[in-house]
């Protein structure tokens, strides 16, 4: 009898061990997704920049694209979409920018969570005033036009002040514990931008109406923000090679304009730039895309730096500005 008790006992004191560890393991499984951080991807490396910023120690952020590649020709990769699938939230900057390579991304995910339409995905563009937006129909003749209007609106530092605030309010919505974290780091970041882009301003205003040619229609924004002038591009028409014809009207038109700035991205190959100035006497001037797409191009406000450094300084070396 004494043995059965104390097999009873010992059973009961054994079960409750086991209970108890099933209450303190949920409770450590609580502990943990209440502080996991928000798994964010971004289709490029300055949205990751802003995300980051936004985010601080709450989110980890990583970008498909990277900053030296074209953001509209990135390989969709199988760890692209392992990345996607793991995703709690998924930033695209919009306007057709990624439409060659992210849809099939999205796709192979399987993520329900980040799939266009669903809460996850979060349009970067929401806000923006896009320029170049087509007023005829489109057709394959016209090259790589864009139907929502130009893509590259992040090389105007006052849209990143609106992607800042879009990105936030996804933060908020899916974290709403921590709103106030996010807005105090909105309030930071937004301050540092204004801060920034009055240097860039005040820099760049003895350029204005600095006649310029771009390689591709990447400029449009920061050519209306800062004041220059574009006379003419590389590409006859946006994604379309240029003809020797066109290389020719090109050189004649710079040359009646007195252009001496030819800018480019660094994807971009630089054989025909290079002969361009030779032939026209212009300085090419090779402008950050993107975060990482040259060496100090670290984050979004960096590169900025960098852009403005290099346009003045180029300014100055060809007599711009006096």
């Amino acid at each position: 009898m004494i043995m059965r008790m104390k097999r009873n006992i010992s059973m009961k004191s054994f079960n409750l061990f086991i209970a108890l560890m099933f209450v303190l393991l949920f409770a450590i499984t609580g502990i943990t997704s209440a502080h996991a951080k928000i798994y964010v991807v971004t289709t490029t490396p300055d949205l990751a920049d802003i995300a980051g910023n936004i985010g601080g120690d709450k989110v980890k952020v990583v970008s498909i694209a990277k900053g030296f590649q074209d953001p509209h020709f990135v390989e969709a990769k199988p760890s692209h979409m392992l990345k996607l699938r793991k995703a709690d939230l998924y930033l695209v900057a919009g306007l057709d920018l990624e439409i060659g390579w992210s849809p099939v991304l999205e796709r192979g995910a399987r993520n329900p969570r980040i799939m266009k339409g669903a809460s996850g995905y979060i349009d970067c563009s929401s806000g923006i005033r896009p320029v170049e937006v087509p007023s005829t129909r489109i057709d394959r003749s016209m090259g790589d036009v864009h139907p929502l209007g130009n893509p590259h609106y992040l090389t105007d530092p006052n849209n990143a002040i609106i992607v800042a605030k879009n990105i936030a309010k996804a933060f908020k919505k899916k974290d709403p514990a921590n709103a106030g974290y996010y807005n105090k780091r909105l309030k930071a970041y937004v301050k540092k931008l204004i801060r920034a882009q009055i240097g860039w301003l005040k820099a760049m205003r003895p350029y204005k109406g600095l006649k310029v040619v771009t390689y591709h229609k990447n400029w449009s924004y920061l050519s209306k923000r800062f004041g220059l002038k574009v006379i003419g591009y590389v590409e006859p028409k946006p994604g379309i090679a240029p003809s020797p014809a066109h290389i020719s009207k090109l050189i004649k038109a710079m040359k009646a304009h007195n252009v001496k700035i030819l800018i480019r991205a660094p994807y971009f190959e630089s054989k025909i730039p290079d002969m361009i100035c030779r032939q026209t006497g212009a300085r090419q001037v090779v402008l950050p895309l993107m975060p990482g797409a040259v060496k100090g191009a670290d984050n979004y406000i960096d590169m900025f730096n960098i852009i403005i450094s290099r346009l003045t300084n180029a300014a100055r070396a060809v007599g711009a500005g006096r």
